[in-house]
């Protein structure tokens, strides 16, 4: 598979993943895409899950600024610098599984880019996951020192 950090591990197995509830505005955390994107990209930290398996896995907020809000239920694996769709969120709280949801390589596109800036950013150090969820509190926390300099705000 092209793109690949690392020989993808033939043995690796995805573990269980159950879909969490509806993200809550007080989880919620910004971090910084791209200056170039009016969009603001929150992670729902209480769903924020670091697992046995390698796979980093979250619920991504991203919100336009006339108010359109897309809710998804994703896991990143850092191992092979791949991101899976489980799930999209519903105005009701629940969830639509996602029918076609497999293992994508995280490209840098505008479709991409969150996925990108996590993992390049946040999650992976290199084809290594991160230690445990609170090492990805302290790097988010790093990413929200960057002043966006073109917006003036914390992103």
């Amino acid at each position: 598979m092209a793109g690949l950090l690392v020989e993808a591990d033939p043995e690796w197995k995805e573990g269980e993943y159950v879909l969490p509830a509806a993200p809550a505005e007080k989880g919620l955390r910004a971090f910084f895409v791209s200056s170039a994107s009016p969009n603001r990209f929150l992670i729902d930290m209480e769903t924020l899950t670091v697992d046995s398996d390698g796979v980093v896995r979250y619920v991504l907020v991203v919100r336009s600024p006339s108010g359109a809000e897309s809710v998804t239920y994703e896991g990143i694996r850092c191992a092979t610098r791949e991101r899976r769709i489980y799930a999209s969120g519903r105005k009701d709280g629940s969830w639509s599984e996602s029918k076609n949801s497999a293992w994508a390589p995280i490209v840098e596109n505008s479709y991409n880019r969150p996925r990108a800036a996590l993992a390049g950013d946040v999650f992976c150090d290199g084809p290594a996951p991160p230690r445990d969820r609170r090492e990805v509190l302290r790097r988010l926390d790093g990413a929200l020192d960057f002043i966006n300099p073109v917006q003036g705000r914390r992103p």
